[in-house]
């Protein structure tokens, strides 16, 4: 289909195809034969939760940022970037989530959430390039009552396409609130603790994360865990050791008429 409608606006069809990176660290991806334009989504790593000060404190959510018409040359490579999650930290270790980016900062860059290792709710990260959203904070423990997981911060959601991820509740035994312009939603708490946030999809913009226990993915990411961020780049809650934020991911797409956020960016 793509082949008939790029030789009818004319020339030789256009190639189209996609790739994602999802597992943190530093990669490189090499433009196609025929490829001169891409349209790039990177997604930050979620902060982690943290037990600090006696008590526990919830991670941001990573940020969403994305790009069009990004030039390229077939044959040519270009760093990648894919920030890994904040693991849940105990006496203050650093535990913030690391930034997603594609050639520069200047093209395509979304930043990690905050940890709480600072004995602090984590920020939620922040997107660098022109479109994109900002990752929910996290909630904040009640110092008022140390040590007692009733009144634990939960994780911040993920950023969504062109609004912010939900903010992770802060020790009231309640929802988070949900995600905007297809976030994750915040995450919730109860007696035992408080929930990771939701983390987003990288295929294009969707239905934001709902409030709830476990913030919501939002467009088709992954709801938190009882207590991780959920993928990708939802912050951690503090239920338990395992509340690390989600990891990043960086989505690459190129044929033409696709763009984000919406516009035939599914895999092709």
């Amino acid at each position: 289909m793509f082949a008939a409608i790029n030789t009818f606006l004319g020339g030789a069809a256009s190639p189209v195809g996609q790739q994602a990176f999802t597992s943190a660290g530093t990669t490189s991806w090499t433009a196609p034969a025929g490829v001169t334009s891409v349209c790039v989504v990177c997604v930050g790593g979620g902060g982690g939760g943290a037990l600090n000060a006696g008590t526990y404190w919830g991670g941001g959510g990573g940020a969403l940022a994305y790009a069009n018409n990004i030039t390229v040359t077939p044959g040519t490579s270009y760093t990648v970037i894919i920030g890994a999650g904040g693991a849940y930290s105990t006496g203050g270790t650093s535990n913030n989530g690391g930034y997603s980016e594609f050639i520069d900062s200047s093209t395509a860059k979304a930043g990690g959430g905050g940890g709480g290792y600072a004995a602090t709710a984590g920020a939620g990260g922040i997107y660098y390039t022109a479109n994109g959203g900002s990752g929910g904070p996290g909630g904040s423990g009640n110092t008022s009552f140390p040590g007692d997981l009733t009144y634990a911060g939960a994780g911040g959601g993920a950023g969504g396409y062109s609004g912010q991820g939900g903010t992770g509740v802060s020790g009231t035994g309640s929802p988070g609130s949900a995600g905007n312009g297809g976030g994750g939603g915040g995450g919730g708490s109860d007696v035992n603790g408080a929930y990771g946030g939701g983390g987003v999809g990288i295929l294009g913009e969707g239905s934001s994360g709902s409030l709830g226990g476990v913030g919501g993915g939002g467009s088709g990411g992954a709801s938190g865990s009882d207590a991780a961020g959920g993928l990708y780049g939802g912050g951690g809650g503090t239920r338990s050791i395992t509340a690390g934020g989600a990891g990043g991911a960086v989505r690459i797409i190129w044929g033409l008429g696709r763009a984000f956020p919406s516009t035939r960016t599914g895999d092709l």
